[in-house]
């Protein structure tokens, strides 16, 4: 997409936290933003509020027409099972397009849509990128995937963002975890990696490569280091004032999530993390 000379009309499905960074962002820049949620009185009023369901397709025979930019943000939640995943991250995207497609206008010049880095499924500590195989180990990749393909397959060109782990103002576990002292994970150094991404840099992320002239289709959306659990806890912990906690075992091993996810492709494009690190994402978090 060239870069606007004009408003665009953008939007968002699935508009909770990092929708809504996303939203204000969009709006500062001048355009125009519709949040669709469930519940959109829950939303700034600079966005544009839109309830419907995705899940079961209500509400949606109220999209405008003319959208330029649809951003898919929807989540499930960690607890969701399977039969939850999919009517989320398929069923819902699915009736939103063929909504779209009933509207007036050409329909969006670009679909950006938040995958997760569970579509990975490599457990052995090693590097991946938008290249490495795709198989997961469980059905939150299993289903994302489908999602990403059903994306890639339909009318308009779709950029996908891979996110890790998004922590930020509101996403504060494993702080509490660390306070009171029930992380559940090793701090013998024995821990799995994992790759994490601050909601403000998630939320950048979405802004920057729907704008870019030509985006690749796919991009990893986690920050520059990827970090042990354990450096993590104690990093928390010696900020907090805190004794690590003892030795247990690490629940990303027996999920299968030991992997290092690599963001050089997204950063290659220009984008600039403002949190690099877990460092300084929690130590502005935690108060500097």
């Amino acid at each position: 997409m060239d870069t606007p000379t004009r408003s665009l009309r953008c939007l968002i499905a699935g508009c909770g936290d990092v929708g809504t960074r996303l939203g204000l962002a969009l709006c500062a820049g001048g355009h125009e933003v519709f949040g669709l949620r469930r519940r959109p009185a829950e939303l700034p009023g600079e966005l544009i509020g839109i309830a419907a369901d995705l899940a079961t397709g209500r509400g949606l025979d109220g999209l405008p027409g003319g959208i330029d930019l649809l951003f898919v943000t929807v989540s499930a939640g960690m607890a969701s099972g399977e039969d939850d995943y999919r009517r989320t991250y398929v069923d819902g995207p699915r009736h939103l397009c063929e909504a779209i497609a009933t509207r007036p206008g050409p329909g969006p010049q670009r679909v950006v849509f938040t995958s997760s880095t569970s579509v990975y499924g490599q457990t052995d500590g090693s590097l991946v990128d938008e290249e490495s195989p795709t198989e997961p180990v469980d059905f939150r990749g299993r289903v994302m995937l489908a999602a990403e393909r059903q994306l890639a397959a339909g009318p308009w060109p779709a950029v996908v963002l891979r996110l890790g782990g998004i922590y930020g103002p509101g996403r504060t576990w494993l702080v509490d975890a660390v306070r009171t002292g029930r992380t559940g994970v090793s701090v013998d150094g024995r821990s799995g990696w994992t790759n994490r991404i601050h909601a403000d840099d998630a939320a950048r992320a979405l802004l920057h490569v729907a704008m870019l002239p030509a985006p690749a289709p796919c991009y990893v959306a986690v920050d520059e280091e990827p970090a042990r659990r354990d450096d993590v806890v104690r990093f928390l912990a010696e900020r907090l004032g805190v004794e690590p906690p003892a030795v247990a075992d690490d629940p990303l091993r027996t999920r299968g999530g030991d992997r290092r996810c690599s963001s050089a492709r997204l950063r290659a494009s220009g984008f600039r993390f403002r949190y690099p690190s877990y460092r300084e994402g929690y130590a502005e978090l935690l108060g500097g």
